[in-house]
């Protein structure tokens, strides 16, 4: 028996050495294999941590651009956060940087970026908080409540009942004194609507627990809580109106908030991008004049001569007919991904194949996105019944079949869709959102395409020179608007003169940009981040040291993060702990 037994265990032990080398094997070929446990586990704890402070101590979650984080309103849970950051540097400062593996250190470098920036933005609302204090002296009066309320300790329905009518009545004393205060700059006025909306949010979420549960609450309280409610949504309406009599407004009606120069470059050392907006737009117009000769190329193909406007009309006169358009949209996805798969660019997961659907975009959105929108869906973007002749026709001419041949495959596969799909599979702990690789990734396509000969004719081309141009425009206009030299009509008449934009189709992309919720280098992303990628793949694949989709598959298996961190990891670059951006990757384009 004794000998049976040492044998089973020796057998039992050569089996898990076998396994054991098996799974080393597998895991270093094995693009989802963790290369380090320690920053993956910060990365996901400091997650986890987060969503439940911010669901904990405020009465709704507050995301931005998939990270959670909190941009204003209440105090305690502002220093709660910091507290929690801190603790998290606290913890990187423990660890060896230069023992880590190559992606480890890549974290390492992106989340402490991302905590120090965190914990900068709240103490600056902190200190903008504490210039707009005074105008809320009610604010406990709504708080204590919610504390309290929390853990569903029973409240002094009376005493709440009297405060809320007390603050409600404070309020209404303090409008005539807003209206005429005159020393309140823009960011103090933000700051106070958000305190605002979180505390409406706090009597809200206050209100509804109790009320209909609690007798004596629900006896005396709903009267002072609907008048509470009603001063303070009055006193954001008045913050408001100061507030819009300090943005510039032009025949356009467009209202935005040009950010200026030094927040521009602030926002583009976070982002990893070493150009001033002067330069990007130098830039821009260098690439704008490349479009232009191309396009010139193509209108002489197809019978105009130099006169492009006249080539892009016909162009744009092949529209479809109403309720044809999501069939054209099929077909043009079919042949983009026929593209993709005989020139092996790329892996396609059959499932991402085929779990992606379709959606019409509502009048409502076409307002502020002409333009088809992607994902897990492509919404697309054609006129409804309801609007005018005009409307329509702007918009199928705005979006026929030429002009989309060339953002299909930017919305779905190899774009947008994919890039949720692997996101959510690979390396799931990076949350490093950033529009150069979301974007830059769908725009790098268009550009990967071009080359490789995707467009069938001149029509085609001049569709996806559209794109081009309109994205070089973007950073153009919306670098010149943020910078306080252009206005809103500048910007559309711009895009009108210069790219062919129909009108209507301007002006929503103009107010897309400006009074939505895009951060300022949002539009000018898109171009600079597939201008990373394409220098990225000129300095790994064009030189052999990768096959074209050796490139892509590794990319989409890494997940959102800068793409000169992309790059780090790929070249293996030596890193330090405290990296500042210098990838110069305009100078490798031609």
């Amino acid at each position: 028996m004794y000998k049976f037994k040492k044998t089973k265990s020796f057998l039992y032990a050569l089996i898990i050495s076998v396994l054991t080398l098996c799974c080393q094997k597998a895991l270093a070929q094995d693009d989802s294999f963790v290369p380090c446990q320690v920053m993956p586990m910060l990365m996901t704890n400091h997650q986890a941590d987060m969503g439940d402070l911010v669901r904990y101590y405020s009465p709704s979650n507050a995301y931005r651009w998939g990270r959670i984080s909190d941009s204003g309103g209440s105090q305690e849970r502002r220093d709660r956060i910091i507290v929690l950051n801190e603790k998290y540097l606290a913890e990187l400062d423990k660890i060896n940087f230069s023992e880590l593996p190559q992606e480890c250190k890549v974290d390492y470098i992106l989340f402490k970026r991302d905590l120090k920036h965190e914990i900068n933005e709240a103490k600056k609302h902190a200190k903008i908080y504490t210039e707009v204090k005074s105008w809320f002296p009610f604010s406990e009066n709504i708080y204590q409540y919610l504390k309290r309320r929390r853990r569903g300790y029973q409240l002094d329905a009376k005493e709440v009942a009297k405060n809320w009518n007390a603050s409600a009545k404070q309020i209404d004393s303090l409008l005539p004194l807003l209206k005429e205060e005159q020393s309140l700059d823009k960011d103090q006025v933000q700051e106070a609507v958000l305190v605002i909306e979180d505390l409406k949010n706090s009597a809200a979420n206050v209100f509804s627990f109790y009320n209909n549960y609690d007798p004596m609450f629900t006896w005396w309280v709903p009267t002072t809580y609907k008048a509470l409610d009603s001063s303070l949504a009055t006193f954001k309406t008045t913050f408001e109106a100061k507030l819009e009599n300090k943005r510039p407004v032009d025949k356009s009606g467009i209202i935005g908030y040009p950010v200026g120069r030094n927040e521009l470059v602030k926002q583009l050392e976070y982002e990893m991008i070493p150009y001033t907006p002067e330069e990007l737009i130098e830039i821009a117009n260098k690439e704008f004049a490349w479009c232009d000769a191309a396009l010139l190329k193509a209108a002489e193909e197809m019978g105009f001569g130099k006169d492009w406007k006249a080539a892009q009309e016909k162009v744009k006169n092949a529209y479809v007919a109403p309720g044809l358009q999501p069939e054209a949209m099929l077909k043009l996805y079919n042949e983009s991904i026929a593209f993709l798969k005989e020139k092996d660019l790329i892996s396609v997961p059959p499932l991402a194949e085929e779990t992606w659907g379709m959606q019409m975009m509502s009048p409502e959105r076409q307002l502020v996105n002409p333009f088809f929108t992607g994902g897990t869906n492509i919404t697309i973007s054609y006129p409804t019944s309801g609007m005018t002749y005009e409307q329509k026709m702007m918009s199928m001419r705005g979006n026929n079949p030429h002009f989309s041949k060339a953002t299909v495959h930017h919305e779905l596969i190899a774009g947008h869709n994919l890039e949720g799909f692997m996101n959510n599979r690979y390396r799931t702990y990076r949350n490093y959102r950033t529009p150069f690789w979301t974007e830059g990734w769908s725009l790098y396509w268009e550009l990967l395409l071009w080359d490789e000969g995707f467009p069938s004719g001149p029509e085609d081309r001049i569709g996806m020179l559209f794109w081009h141009m309109h994205r070089c425009a973007r950073i153009i206009f919306s670098l010149n608007y943020h910078l306080g030299k252009w206005t809103p009509q500048q910007c559309i008449d711009f895009l009108i003169d210069r790219v062919g934009f129909e009108p209507a189709n301007a002006e929503g992309e103009v107010r897309r940009s400006f009074i939505g919720s895009y951060p300022p280098l949002y539009q000018l992303a898109y171009l600079t981040g597939g201008r990373q990628f394409y220098a990225l793949r000129e300095e790994l694949v064009k030189t052999g040291k990768m096959t074209n989709k050796e490139f892509h598959d590794k990319i989409m298996r890494l997940n959102s993060m800068p793409i000169e961190m992309i790059r780090a990891i790929l070249t293996d670059q030596e890193l330090k702990e405290n990296f500042k951006t210098s990838w110069q990757f305009y100078d490798s384009i031609d």
